[in-house]
Parts: C-alpha cells; sequence; structure tokens
C-alpha cells in the first residue's frame, strides 16, 4: 500500500455513489478545468486531469437538476482575481452559487418551487461579470446578480420554456426552446427585461427528413436532402405534425455567425437563420443508435454527439471544395447542396442496462479536445482525442471523405517543421482548417493528413448501489503510529467489499469476498478483518451464511468457519473480542459460537436450551496485563536459573518455566498468551448474561436480572466502567459499574439499532443509530452533543454508522453516499487547499489571488536572467515558504509536454501568451492573443522583403483567422464564406420569401447576375411578380452615369427616411455606395449589419472607416463592450491604439506584454510618442508586480520603463538598506 503521512485529523468528506434521475442535466465542464456534476443533492467536483473529486459541495436539499460554471471572460487582476465560481440548482428552485474552493455558499437564490429548467452565466462580461439567467418554470426568465442574489428583472412567456441559448456572437440574441417552438429575443440586455415578446417560430416534424434511408451515393443523397421540409414557419402547424417533445436540444453554434443546431433522437438540424431553413442533415441509419446529447464547438465546425449507447462521436464539417484533385482540373460547376459532417472519431460504448445509463456528456471548452461522459452509476469516463499523421502529404491521399490536415500553425504562430510542438494541446491544434482555405495550400506539400481517435485519459467510479455495512479500522494508538492508515472498509450488496483510504477519500482496493450482501465486517488488525454475508432464506427460513478472513495487503481470504454455514439460521452480528482473540458469533435463531480468531478454530458452540443472544458486547477488561507480569517474573527466574545451580530452584519454579518455555516457543514475541476475555450479551427476556472466555474454555460466570424498564435490548456498548444498553423502544440505559448505579435515558426515538463508542483514552462520547437517524452522546454527563434526523434536517435515511476517528463519525446512508462529518453531524464541505491529493493537480485558481498573478508573471517573462526556469526559486519573489510550496506544487503538476514548451527559447512571446491563457482557462485572453498573434505575424510577413523565385517555406504560410472569429476575420476570407453561405441558402431555398432573402443578400454581395435569376423566377400570380420584374430590369441596367446615380441615390435616401432601411441600402448597393449604406445602417443603429456590409464590399480604407466608428460605438458607456473594441482594432492593425486602450482601462500586463510583441514585430513607429507610451506601460506594470510581491518582475519592467521606472526603480532596490538601518 502506499505509505501516507500519518494525519490524525481527517477532512470531512463525502464518497458518493449512483445518481438519482432528476441528475441527468446537471454537468459543466469550466474554463477553470474542472468538471462539476450532480448527485442527488450534492455537487461534486472532478479534476479533468488526474480524475480526482476535489469537492463535495453539500447544501442542496433537493436532487440537482442544473450547474453551471461561472465565465472566465474578463480581464483578471487583483480585484478581479481567479476564482472557482459555480452556480447549482435543484428540483424546488433553490439555485446556490458557490465559492468552491472554500465550499461556502456566495448567496443563495429562491424564485418559485419548482426546479430550474436551464441557466447560463452571461458570456459578455464587460459590465459585469456575476449576471446569471434561469428559466424558473412553468414560463419566467429571471436575469440574477450572482453575487448579491438580487433580482435585476423577471420576464413571462406564452408557452412553457424547456431550455435557451445565448448567441454567442451577439450579446443581445437568445433563442428560448418552448413547448410549441422556438422564440428569438432579439432585445436582450442586462439593464432592463425584453420589451417585445420575441419573434415566435414553430417546428413541423423533423420525420420528413430522410434519416431512415440514408444513400450512400453523393448525387442522392443530395436530391434526398432537398427535399427536406422546410421546418420553420411563422405559422402554427398542424396537431399531428407536431412533435415538439422530440426536440430534445438547441444550440447557436459557436462557430459561425447564426446558426443552429436542433436535437433530435435520430437526427441532427442544422438552421441558417438568415434563411429559416435547415441546411444541414446528421441522421441516423435505421440500426444506429439514437443521439441525446450534442455540444458544437468553437475553433472548428464539429460536433461532440452523445448516443443512447454512451458513444461519444466527433463528427467535423467535410470541407466545401475538394482539395485532393490537382488545380488543373475542372472545379465541379455545381455548388455546395449542403452542408454534410463526416464521422472522425468515436470512442468505445458502455453496457447498459436497467441502472446503468448515459446521463450526459461535457467538453472541455478551453481546448475543445476531450469530453467526459457522466454515468448514472457515479462513473465519469474522461475521453481525450489524440491526433496521429497518417504519414501520407496532401496530394496522394484518396480517402473517401475529405481528408483532415494538421494545421501549420501551434499556438497562433506557423512553425518549422522540426519546432517543438504540441499537436494535441487542442483541436485548433489538432486539424487545420477546412482546405481550400488559400491557393498557397494547394501549392504547398507541407500539410500532412492526420486521423483523429479517442483515448481514456481518465476514469472516476462512485459506490454501488446501497445497502452499505461499514467499519473503520481499529483506531490509532502510540504503538501503531508507525503503521496506521485510517482505512474504512465497506461491505456492499453484490458481495464485495471495498477499502477506502480516508486522507484522499480514493478507493485503495475492492475485494470480492462474498456470493451475496455483506452484513457486517470486523477488524482483526490493522491489515485484517472478518466480514459476513447471508444469502436470500429459503422455504424454512434457512439460509447459506459466508464467513471470510481477509488479509488485506494480500487480498487472501480464507473461509473462517470452513465447511459449515449451508442451511442454518441466518447470522445476525459478529463480535472480536478486545484483545482481538475471540470472534462471537450470534444467530438469529440459533446458539452463539465462540472462535479463536488465531488459529480459525471453534471454542464452544453453546447448548440448544442456551438462550438466543438479541445483544453482545465484549469488555474492554482483560488479564494480560498480569499475564505479562507472570512472563516476565518467570523470564528472570529462567535467567537465574541458568546462572545458580540447579539444585536451587525449587520444583513449582521449574513447572512454570517449562510452560513458559512451551509458550515462548509457540511465539517469540509472546503474542500467544492467552488472556482472559469477558462479554456480556443479553437474552429474549432481558437477562444479562456475563460469560468468561480464557485459552480453550469458555465458563458462564454471573446473570444480571432484567430490567422492568426497558423492552427488549437491541445493542450494548461497553468501554471504562460504562455500560451502555438500548432497547427497541428507544431508551438508552446508561451503568456506571464502578459507583454501580444506572440511568434510563428514553430518547423517544423507535428501537436503537447501533451504539458505538468514540476511540481514544477518556473519550466517552458515543454514537447511537436508529431507524430514523442518529445522535451522539456524552456518556460522563448523560447529555446529548448532536443529532441528525431524517426528513427533518436531512434528508437522507441512515444505514450504517461507525467511528473514523475520536472527533469524527462515518455514516453510510440510502442515497448511496458515506459521508465523513464532525461531532456537529452537520453535512459540510470543505476547504480544496486542506485537500490531501493523491496526485498533485493544476489549478492556479485554488491559490490566492496575488500568488495565481505572480506565477502567471513568472510562466510569461521566462526567460529569467538568461535562464529558462521552472523552479520559482530561481526568481527574488520574497514571499512566504508556504506560498512558494504551493507555487511549486502547481509548476510541478504541469505535464513534461507543456513544461517542455515552457522551457523552449524557440517558443515565442505570443505563443507562451496563448497557452498560458488556455493553461489559465483565461477566455478573455485566449480571444486576445490569438487575435493579436495572427495580426501580428500577418504583418511581419505582408512586410516587402527580397523576391521569392522558390516554393514559400512552411513557417511563412498563413492561413486566414479561423470563420468563429467572424467580423474579424480578413475581408477577403470573409467575403468567400459570405458567398458560400448565399450559395447553399439559394440551393436550398423552397419558398418565395427564402427566394427573396437570397436575392437581397446577393445584391449586397454584389452578385448581381444570380440576384437577376432569381428575381425572374417570381410566378405571375405572385403579389411581388410586378415590383421583382422592375427590379430585375432595374438591376440590369444600371449605368454609372450621373443622373441617373443621383436619382437612385435620392430614391434610396428617402426609401430610408421613410422606414426602408433595408430596401435604402440596397439601393445604395448597386450605384456602388456602399459606404454611404454603412454609414445610414449606423446611423439607424444597425452596427452589426453595417460591418457586414464594410466587410464584404468596400476596400481596406474605407471599411476600416466603417470599423473604427463602430469601434467609438461599442467604447461608448452605453454599450460597454471595449473588448469587443480592441478586437476590432487589433483586426484593422491599430496596435498603437490597442496599447493605450489597454493601458487606459488598466489592463497593465496585457498591455506590457502586447507592447513588448509589438516591439519584436516593428509594429510601433517609434516616436516620442509611442516612447512615452511604452514606458508609462512598463511603469504601471512594474507597480502592480510590485503589489504582487514579485520583486523580480516589477525590478525588469521599471528598469525598462525609462524615466517614468527611475523613482520606482530606487524604491525596489531601497527597502534591504532600510531594514540594515533600523
Amino acid at each position: 500500500m502506499q505509505r501516507f503521512t500519518v494525519n490524525i485529523k481527517l477532512p470531512a468528506r463525502t464518497l458518493t455513489g449512483a445518481l438519482s434521475a432528476p441528475n441527468r442535466g446537471a454537468a459543466d465542464w469550466g474554463w477553470q478545468g474542472l468538471i462539476a456534476y450532480g448527485c442527488h443533492s450534492l455537487v461534486l467536483i472532478v479534476d479533468a486531469n488526474t480524475a480526482q473529486t476535489l469537492q463535495v459541495l453539500e447544501r442542496h436539499k433537493a436532487s440537482v437538476v442544473k450547474v453551471k460554471w461561472a465565465k472566465e471572460n474578463y480581464h483578471h487582476n487583483v480585484g478581479s482575481p481567479y476564482s472557482l465560481r459555480l452556480a447549482s440548482a435543484d428540483a424546488t428552485g433553490k439555485i446556490i452559487v458557490w465559492d468552491v474552493a472554500t465550499g461556502t455558499a456566495r448567496c443563495e437564490i429562491q424564485e418559485h418551487s419548482k426546479p430550474i429548467q436551464d441557466m447560463q452565466w452571461l458570456w459578455n462580461q464587460d459590465a459585469s461579470r456575476d449576471l446569471l439567467l434561469a428559466v424558473h418554470p412553468p414560463n419566467y426568465i429571471v436575469l440574477w446578480n450572482a453575487d448579491t442574489g438580487t433580482k435585476l428583472w423577471k420576464k413571462s412567456y406564452a408557452e412553457n420554456i424547456l431550455s435557451f441559448s445565448f448567441d454567442p456572437f451577439d450579446p443581445s440574441h437568445l433563442a428560448l426552446l418552448t413547448s410549441e417552438g422556438i422564440v428569438f429575443i432579439s432585445d436582450f440586455s442586462p439593464s432592463k427585461a425584453p420589451a417585445s415578446s420575441g419573434k415566435k417560430v414553430y417546428i413541423s416534424s423533423p420525420h420528413s427528413s430522410p434519416s431512415h434511408n440514408k444513400l450512400a451515393a453523393a448525387t442522392g443523397a443530395k436530391k434526398a436532402l432537398d427535399k427536406v421540409k422546410i421546418l420553420i414557419s411563422n405559422e402554427k402547424p398542424s396537431a399531428e405534425s407536431v412533435t415538439l417533445n422530440d426536440c430534445l436540444q438547441l444550440s447557436y453554434l459557436p462557430s459561425k455567425r447564426n446558426y443552429m443546431l436542433l436535437l433530435y433522437p435520430r437526427e441532427i438540424l442544422i438552421l441558417d437563420l438568415e434563411v429559416n431553413q435547415t441546411v444541414g442533415v446528421i441522421a441516423i441509419e435505421r440500426t444506429g443508435v439514437p443521439f441525446i446529447q450534442v455540444i458544437p464547438c468553437f475553433q472548428r465546425d464539429g460536433l461532440f454527439c452523445l448516443h443512447e449507447n454512451g458513444c461519444i462521436t466527433l463528427r467535423v464539417r467535410r470541407s466545401n471544395c475538394s482539395i485532393t484533385g490537382t488545380p488543373s482540373e475542372e472545379p465541379d460547376p455545381e455548388p455546395v447542396q449542403e452542408l454534410v459532417y463526416d464521422l472522425r472519431s468515436q470512442c468505445d460504448a458502455i453496457r447498459v442496462t436497467k441502472t446503468v445509463r448515459p446521463f450526459s456528456m461535457v467538453c472541455c471548452p478551453v481546448n475543445e479536445n476531450s469530453a467526459a461522459l457522466i454515468v448514472s452509476d457515479g462513473r465519469v469516463m474522461i475521453w481525450e482525442l489524440k491526433s496521429s499523421v497518417s504519414g501520407r502529404n496532401i496530394r496522394n491521399s484518396s480517402s473517401s471523405a475529405s481528408p483532415l490536415y494538421s494545421p501549420v500553425s501551434f499556438c497562433g504562430i506557423p512553425v518549422a517543421p522540426f519546432q517543438n510542438k504540441l499537436p494535441d494541446l487542442s483541436l485548433d491544434n489538432m486539424i487545420g482548417q477546412g482546405a481550400g482555405a488559400g491557393e498557397e495550400q494547394l501549392r504547398s506539400s507541407f500539410l500532412q493528413e492526420v486521423h483523429l481517435k479517442f483515448l481514456l485519459t481518465g476514469l472516476l467510479s462512485g459506490l454501488p448501489l446501497p445497502p452499505f455495512a461499514i467499519r473503520m479500522c481499529p483506531p490509532l494508538t502510540t504503538k501503531n503510529i508507525k503503521q496506521y492508515e485510517p482505512i474504512l472498509a465497506v461491505g456492499t450488496s453484490n458481495g464485495s467489499v471495498l477499502v477506502f483510504h480516508l486522507t484522499s477519500g480514493v478507493l485503495h482496493k475492492e475485494l470480492s469476498i462474498h456470493s451475496c450482501e455483506v452484513k457486517g465486517i470486523e477488524w482483526i488488525s490493522l491489515t485484517g478483518f472478518i466480514s459476513f454475508a447471508t444469502s436470500t432464506p429459503n422455504n424454512l427460513g434457512l439460509v447459506r451464511n459466508e464467513l471470510q478472513l481477509v488479509d488485506l495487503p494480500t487480498g487472501r481470504s480464507v473461509a473462517f468457519r470452513g465447511e459449515r454455514g449451508n442451511d442454518e439460521p441466518a447470522i445476525e452480528m459478529i463480535k472480536v473480542s478486545h484483545l482481538k482473540q475471540y470472534l462471537a458469533v450470534v444467530f438469529k435463531d440459533k446458539p452463539l459460537e465462540i472462535w479463536d480468531v488465531r488459529t480459525c478454530t471453534l471454542l464452544r458452540e453453546m447448548s440448544k436450551n442456551f438462550p438466543t443472544a438479541t445483544a453482545l458486547e465484549w469488555s474492554p477488561s482483560h488479564n494480560l496485563k498480569s499475564l505479562r507480569k507472570k512472563q516476565l517474573a518467570a523470564r528472570e527466574a529462567m535467567a537465574r536459573q541458568t546462572v545458580a545451580s540447579d539444585t536451587e530452584v525449587t520444583s513449582v519454579e521449574s513447572s512454570v518455566i517449562s510452560l513458559l518455555q512451551e509458550a515462548e516457543s509457540k511465539s517469540e514475541l509472546s503474542q500467544n498468551i492467552s488472556a482472559r476475555e469477558h462479554f456480556v450479551f443479553t437474552g429474549a427476556d432481558g437477562q444479562v448474561y456475563h460469560l468468561t472466555v480464557e485459552g480453550n474454555s469458555v465458563k458462564d460466570s454471573a446473570r444480571i436480572p432484567p430490567d422492568g424498564s426497558m423492552g427488549s435490548i437491541t445493542c450494548i456498548a461497553w468501554k471504562g466502567d460504562i455500560l451502555v444498553l438500548g432497547d427497541v423502544d428507544g431508551n438508552l440505559n446508561f451503568w456506571d459499574l464502578k459507583a454501580r448505579v444506572s440511568r434510563g435515558i428514553p430518547t423517544h426515538r423507535s428501537w436503537v439499532k447501533k451504539i458505538r463508542f468514540a476511540p481514544g483514552k477518556g473519550n466517552q462520547k458515543l454514537l447511537a443509530m436508529y431507524n430514523d437517524g442518529a445522535e451522539i452522546w456524552d456518556s460522563k454527563e448523560v447529555q446529548m452533543v448532536s443529532s441528525l434526523r431524517s426528513g427533518r434536517n436531512v434528508n437522507f435515511r441512515i444505514l450504517d454508522v461507525d467511528w473514523c476517528t475520536s472527533d469524527k463519525v462515518v455514516l453510510a446512508s440510502d442515497d448511496g453516499c458515506i459521508r465523513v462529518l464532525d461531532l456537529s453531524m452537520k453535512p459540510s464541505c470543505f476547504r480544496m487547499d486542506e485537500q490531501d491529493l493523491i496526485e498533485p493537480a493544476w489549478c492556479p485558481y485554488l491559490l490566492v489571488p496575488r500568488a495565481s498573478l505572480a506565477l502567471k508573471a513568472f510562466l510569461l517573462h521566462q526567460p529569467w536572467d538568461e535562464k529558462y526556469s521552472l523552479d520559482i526559486m530561481d526568481v527574488d519573489y520574497p514571499e512566504n515558504e508556504n506560498i512558494k510550496n504551493l507555487l511549486q506544487e502547481q509548476l510541478n503538476s504541469l505535464s513534461n509536454d507543456i513544461k517542455k514548451l515552457l522551457l523552449d527559447p524557440d517558443f515565442t512571446l505570443l505563443q507562451r501568451c496563448l497557452l498560458v491563457a488556455r493553461l489559465y482557462g483565461d477566455e478573455s485572453e485566449l480571444h486576445f492573443w490569438t487575435i493579436a498573434a495572427h495580426y501580428l505575424h500577418s504583418l511581419c510577413q505582408g512586410k516587402p522583403e527580397k523576391p521569392r523565385d522558390t516554393a514559400v517555406p512552411q513557417e511563412q504560410l498563413v492561413n486566414p483567422l479561423d470563420i468563429c472569429y467572424d467580423i474579424l476575420c480578413e475581408n477577403s476570407y470573409f467575403q468567400k464564406f459570405q458567398l458560400e453561405r448565399v450559395n447553399l441558402q439559394e440551393v436550398k431555398r423552397s419558398t418565395y420569401d427564402h427566394t427573396r432573402k437570397c436575392a437581397d443578400q446577393l445584391l449586397l454581395l454584389g452578385q448581381t447576375d444570380r440576384a437577376v435569376q432569381l428575381l425572374l423566377e417570381t410566378s405571375s400570380e405572385n403579389a411581388h411578380y410586378y415590383c421583382d420584374s422592375l427590379k430585375a430590369c432595374l438591376v440590369t441596367t444600371v449605368t454609372s452615369s450621373g443622373p441617373s446615380q443621383s436619382t437612385i441615390k435620392l430614391v434610396a435616401t428617402n426609401m430610408i427616411a421613410n422606414g426602408k432601411l433595408a430596401e435604402g441600402v440596397q439601393l445604395l448597393c448597386l450605384i456602388d455606395k456602399a459606404a454611404d449604406a454603412c454609414r445610414y445602417l449606423q446611423t439607424y443603429g444597425e452596427w452589426n449589419r453595417a460591418a457586414w456590409l464594410a466587410k464584404v464590399r468596400l476596400n481596406s480604407e474605407e471599411c476600416a472607416d466603417v470599423l473604427k466608428r463602430w469601434v467609438d460605438h461599442l467604447c461608448s458607456p452605453q454599450v460597454n463592450q471595449k473588448s469587443k473594441a480592441i478586437l476590432v482594432l487589433l483586426s484593422l492593425g491599430c496596435f498603437t491604439r490597442v496599447a493605450e486602450m489597454l493601458h487606459s482601462m488598466r489592463y497593465f500586463d496585457r498591455a506590457a506584454l502586447f507592447v513588448e510583441a509589438c516591439l519584436k514585430y516593428g509594429a510601433f513607429e517609434v516616436n516620442d510618442d509611442t516612447n512615452k507610451l511604452i514606458h508609462a506601460v512598463y511603469a504601471d506594470y512594474a507597480r502592480s508586480l510590485k503589489l504582487l510581491g514579485f520583486k523580480q518582475g516589477a525590478v525588469l519592467f521599471a528598469s525598462k520603463a525609462g524615466e517614468a521606472g527611475k523613482e520606482l526603480l530606487t524604491e525596489l532596490k531601497q527597502p534591504k538598506e532600510e531594514v540594515t538601518q533600523e
């Protein structure tokens, strides 16, 4: 067994088992790197990397139905530190917001008493990072301040709300899944409830989609998918087509704007919300396993899907143009017919039974390359995606699904083939963007095909289903302190005994010993126990009894009673004597047996007429000490005999010596002296019998008549001079044997099932277990210390109890949990920093704020004194040793791959910033550095250099920024994506409305020929026939002559003035006045639409003007989206302004690192103004590092800050001298 340092003070903890049905959707994987999930009324916190339970939160009184980690999408500093905040909601409508590290509730929220249907933290955290939106049944959404518990606003809707999804691209957009359809809200705001009741659309049956006839041939599939009925309409569908309860989930796609998925058991529908049309269907064959959940990815257009058999699959969208053909081939004239998601990897399924089924899946939001499956039996299975390079390059690949390729970049920067990289760091580092993102890629042969596979990297198991029998190992004493380990044995209903180490709460061994339910366990040493199990009774009421003696180090078990045990009355209890010499076995309708534990021999089976025991207890008194004294005297006599002559030895002494020599020969340590021990038991008539066992003999000694005030005795406890009896009526009788007095206490709690004294000399605390709970008594004072009652202060029933230590009890309960509690018996959480973990877990959120930020600075500003090091002692950080040790533990817990990157001199500053953002799970930082790295690197590549006549080296290829960054992408890539999108919309259109929307979009994109074709399709019966025909004529005849332009412009401005904004904008785009159109859109508050139009229609200068006006709008106090404004400025290459904004927002760390990166890439024009800015940034950052106590970092940046840091530098070097003067 792994040796643990002896920790006499065991932490209070809870070991958990199977989940309850309401826990099904209660799971979340936070940016903090931890998984939270509900188990009955508890919330468990698991570290995903080491698969260890770090915390169990206990405060809810009902089953937990939802858990959600707070977002980390804000700038972290001492005032807004890295902290573990979690919201959990239960079936009675209570929401608790936790400080997970300390296990305390920050606030409790209650609005109604029905289960919370859904809740989410707001992702845009510029205004506040404490806002939580919850669905309170049946039809309310309520916005809460989760720090104070204040209700900000409440809004009701006409239908029952089942769940909701925030638009990841627009914080004012929200979609509600209701019992009748979807409600789109476009005016969501933290400051006031939505004014409108939203745009309501209905979902009709998806079963018209071809889920059952999945066709192999691509063309056949295209034709079949073209028949997909429109699923979304503004009219209420007829009753027979409504299958709303089938829709399991609704979710916006975070990988591209204005797409949504709807999950049905047998298909996933991808909707384009610009036209409310299905543009992709992922259908399951007739024999396939239905879906139960899907999580869309952000970094790549992929979906993690959970199926009913517990299998997790990853599907990735097939790229639009095939890269396998050579560029000279004719491209496919037919545009893309639908979005196709290819199955790229799947993990093993689990064995599903009545009680074992998959409950939920969560996915790592930081890296999106691992998923955890929560199973109903309490298991958590962590599956990680691993990539393997197939070795074939891009040209000779011939797989049927379009191949996936490894990206050129790592951590935001293209890298050379020989450079250190960690492809499995995150999904976007594993697989590149869809092929065809640029001509350069086609010409390059660097791209390697990759295959993905799931690997089980973590498994956490729960306790089996109750009932349990529990027994703590013998207590810690001064004699066993070197060998002692706090071990709990748990007997289960399936016949196995689980052995837990209570310092860490980890399962040490599972021993399959019995074939039926384990009813009791008694320890015979620190490393061995006897357990008994009884089968179900036959017709005669007889059972098979199993009594096993187990040696823990080897796991060897022997049948203690040999061949006995078949067809006899059931064993009621077993009791081991105080010195672990003898075992009393009590049967239901059969006299008891006394066994010798050391030899496994039966000493005596009581006669038939001997009374049946109802309760039994061994006395703590014995004659071992007097025997030892006699033995010592005899040894001295032996010594004397060897010195003196034989004649001097008397015959009496010689007989003693011969006996002793016999005993010595049996055991050198003289362990086999049979000391005399006593036990008492009560018969059915309440009479107390006292028996003595010595060697092979069992003698009756005394009988005490029954106490008239007590009913049938059910249990006895004996310690020192105090004997306590409990009866069927809930009476406790305290006998003081020394003073010869007894005192009866009626507890009014019904049948006393068990009583046990606490370990420890002089500790007279008594633990009593009843049908409806437990109590702790002080037997000296005969006073109750604490009480726990089912249904009153807890919602579980107690199955078994025992003492863990002199001040901790352990309770097994019918909710499948085992709790270690202090004397108050109040279920409580523990501080995570008091946890004794077997494997250190990386979680900087557990450090005090100053320390976690100092650790971040230590990692970011490598090398220190030109030395790359992960030893905190190598830097001047005058903090106390405990904190330094905690930091070092965190550094040591990083994986070797990560350490290798951090210590690599070729790993650039931008890559380091991105990696540390991932390690810290800092969403705000991750987005900032991804965009900064991309545009700084593009700037560097775009600088004029010597003409290239050779192939482009791999590290100089720059992929466009991923489309998940939407408006922040390069204009050319953004335009290409929008054209692909409108192509797909055109293929999918099935009504006039859709056709009109497509034509409008094509006009804005400048695709006039295709727009005209669509306008001419309008049938003559249509009310819009005349308008559309005229519009077609107008589009084809628009000339650049002055008069026609000015007329169209006049008409457009009039239209806009009269509320026809979209139509006016279209006309302006026709005459290439898109810049004016953007201005009008911005004037009328359509900022996103203006940015979109600028990206697709304007040249870079005009587009930059439009976006800069948008930046000013985002920075205004009423909008307050400065973090978004900074990202827009980065995409425009306005690096100096970004640095200024970061500095003015007091983001000193980010500003200083950004300035360093810009200087390395030559992105700043060096002049007096920029120098002043740089020095101000460095000086302020040095001051913030000084506040963190990170002296060496402060000195480094103060020395870079020129004049601005001079004063600070002298101050930093001062303190030593001051101390010496004192």
